[in-house]
């Protein structure tokens, strides 16, 4: 277990910055930054980003110092390594094809929903978040292509975040009667994406709601994932709850993993029960443990 920092060479801001890399987990690397006083907001996915008069600070309280190129192997051998293509801000050009194909001649709305879904404060609920989504969707109804207004309703699932459970779904299923209403969409369709945006605050979809059902089945994926994959979840769901003590988010999230595993079912259809459910329950169980 140890902390490595490589040189302060990567030019931002008017300076340069090192890279620090735990080989082990988060959360050695989160419990380093808070004690050696690294922001929060200089959290990127899988290292942090620390500017170049911090270097010998960190050296200092114990980062061991090793070129970039070692940082990198040490960073992939942990598994804690975000490809590329995970990363919030590497994914404006795929979503924005994606937007374009589901809705053509809006650009400007996709645009505007893609700022809101790259906002500083999102770490788990951001853009990595609705393309993983999106792409759930297409797992499960492939080879056919799921329903628009099922598309359009994750696409504006969590346009509005500010952490604030209901408040937040009903913010954005508002956001999406008024967009859609300007790009011309006709009522029932824009009437069904704000029903299924609203439906993503419980994932209860009733008998029979096929769309719901697979816009839950979606957006919970995440659930379903390796444990390497569901630990970073954890740790981007903190981050996003940071002004939130360490009780209160412990007592918040233990009632959100309560409720989760109260669904019955947790997935509806049988391709998602079949990708997603051991595993969920799984890492379900030994979160709340």
């Amino acid at each position: 277990m140890a902390i490595f920092v490589d040189p302060p060479l990567w030019p931002a801001h008017g300076t340069v910055f090192s890279h620090l890399v735990s080989d082990t987990s988060l959360e050695e690397l989160h419990a380093f930054a808070r004690t050696a006083e690294v922001p929060e907001r200089a959290f990127d996915g899988d290292h942090y980003d620390v500017p170049e008069r911090r270097y010998q600070d960190l050296v200092a309280a114990g980062a061991i110092p090793v070129e970039a190129r070692v940082l990198v192997r040490k960073l992939i051998a942990s598994g804690l390594r975000i490809p590329a293509r995970e990363r919030s801000k590497a994914l404006t050009v795929p979503l924005l094809e994606r937007w374009n194909s589901t809705l053509p001649g809006q650009e400007e709305l996709g645009l505007e929903l893609l700022e809101r879904w790259g906002e500083e404060h999102r770490k788990y609920h951001s853009r990595t978040h609705l393309l993983a989504v999106l792409e759930a969707l297409d797992s499960l109804t492939h080879p056919a292509l799921p329903a628009r207004s099922v598309v359009l309703a994750a696409w504006f699932h969590d346009a509005v975040y500010e952490g604030i459970a209901g408040q937040d779904e009903e913010a954005s299923a508002r956001l999406a009667e008024d967009r859609l209403a300007l790009a011309g969409l006709p009522a029932p369709v824009i009437d069904e994406v704000a029903r299924l945006v609203r439906l993503t605050a419980t994932h209860r979809p009733g008998p029979g709601d096929h769309a719901g059902a697979l816009l839950c089945d979606a957006d919970l994926s995440v659930l379903g994932t390796d444990s390497v994959s569901y630990a970073r979840y954890l740790a981007a769901v903190r981050e996003d709850y940071a002004h939130v003590s360490d009780a209160d988010f412990a007592a918040g999230r233990a009632a959100v993993v309560h409720q989760l595993l109260s669904l019955d079912p947790l997935f509806h259809s049988d391709r998602a029960q079949t990708m997603w459910l051991e595993a969920a329950r799984r890492n379900l169980a030994a979160e709340l443990t």
